[in-house]
C-alpha cells in the first residue's frame, strides 16, 4: 500500500512539474508577442551590433540631449538581471528603477504604465529567459539642467498619469483592444503625438502628428481627420500598412516607420491589426497638417 501511494505522489509530482514547464513556456511566448509588438529590441539594440540583441547602444537624439538605449539583458551586474518582478513592474509601470532611480521619459513608461502586470510579468519572462551580456550601457549625453535626475520627479508631477489602462465603455471591444495596443504596449502615442516646452506628450493633439519627431523624422497624424490624418483610409488599409508597410497611395513607410512594421505591427496577428484599426477610427480627429522639417 505504502508503494502504490509513492507511486502515485511520484506521478503527481511529474504531472505537476511538466504543467509548470508547460506554463513557463506559454508565459515566455506571450512575453516575445509583447516584446515584438513593442519594438523592445530596436531602441536596446545597437544597429552597429546587432548579435549583441539587447545590449544597448542605439542613440536616440532628442531636443534634451541624446540618449542611448541600456542594456537590459538578464546579466546581473551589466543588465538587469538582479531585478525582480515587482522592481519590473515599478520600472514599466512608474519610470522609477531599483534604489530609487527616476527614468527619463525618453523611456516610454509614460505609455508602459498602461499595460496589465500580467502583460508585464510576461514580458520579463520572456526578456529574462535571453542570453545575458556583459556589455556596459552608454552613459547618456544629456546637459544641465536635463542631467540632474531628480527633477525627473517634478516632471513626472506634471506629465505623468499610471495605469494600468481601463477600457473605455463607450468603444467597442475591439477598439479597446487596439487602445490598449496603442497607447500602452506599441506607444505609439510617443512618436505620433506633439510635446510641451518639458517634453510631456500634449493629450489635445493625440495621435495629431509631429514635424520633429524621434531622430529628427516627422511622425504623421494617423487621427481620422480626412483632410490631415488617415480619415480617408479604410480599416484595411489602416491593417495592410501595419502588415506591409504600404499605404493607398502605395507608398512605402521609411525609415523609423519602416523599422516599426518589420520589428513589430508586421509580427502582430491580424486581428491585433485590425483592432489597432479600429481604435484608430474611433479616436476623435484632429486637424493637424504635419510637414517634415527635413525637407
Amino acid at each position: 500500500m505504502a508503494a502504490r501511494r509513492w507511486f502515485w505522489a511520484c506521478l503527481l509530482a511529474i504531472a505537476s512539474t511538466a504543467s509548470a514547464g508547460a506554463a513557463d513556456d506559454a508565459q515566455r511566448a506571450r512575453g516575445a508577442y509583447l516584446f515584438n509588438a513593442g519594438g523592445c529590441a530596436s531602441c536596446h539594440t545597437d544597429p552597429k551590433l546587432p548579435d549583441a540583441p539587447l545590449g544597448g547602444g542605439r542613440a536616440l537624439k532628442t531636443p534634451f540631449g541624446t540618449f542611448y538605449g541600456p542594456n537590459i539583458t538578464p546579466h546581473p551586474a551589466a543588465g538587469i538581471g538582479r531585478w525582480s518582478d515587482a522592481d519590473f513592474i515599478r520600472a514599466m509601470r512608474h519610470g522609477i528603477g531599483p534604489g530609487g532611480v527616476h527614468f527619463y521619459p525618453v523611456f516610454p513608461y509614460t505609455s508602459f504604465t498602461w499595460m496589465t502586470d500580467a502583460d508585464i510579468r510576461d514580458l520579463k519572462a520572456y526578456i529574462f529567459s535571453l542570453p545575458p551580456l556583459d556589455k556596459p550601457s552608454r552613459p547618456h549625453d544629456v546637459g544641465f539642467p536635463f542631467n540632474i535626475r531628480f527633477l525627473q520627479a517634478g516632471w513626472r508631477m506634471l506629465n505623468f498619469t499610471a495605469g494600468p489602462f481601463a477600457p473605455d465603455p463607450k468603444a467597442s471591444a475591439q477598439a479597446n483592444r487596439g487602445a490598449y495596443l496603442v497607447r500602452a504596449v506599441a506607444h505609439c502615442g510617443e512618436c505620433h503625438t506633439p510635446r510641451n516646452a518639458i517634453g510631456g506628450l500634449k493629450d489635445s493633439m493625440w495621435l495629431a502628428g509631429v514635424a520633429d519627431g524621434p531622430e529628427g523624422e516627422a511622425a504623421p497624424n494617423i487621427t481620422p481627420d480626412p483632410d490631415t490624418g488617415i480619415g480617408k483610409w479604410s480599416v484595411e488599409d489602416i491593417a495592410f500598412y501595419l502588415q506591409a508597410g504600404v499605404s493607398p497611395d502605395g507608398e512605402f513607410a521609411g525609415s523609423l516607420m519602416g523599422e516599426v512594421v518589420a520589428n513589430a505591427t508586421s509580427k502582430l496577428t491580424a486581428a491585433d491589426r485590425a483592432a489597432i484599426a479600429a481604435y484608430l477610427k474611433w479616436v476623435p480627429p484632429v486637424a493637424n497638417k504635419v510637414r517634415d522639417r527635413r525637407h
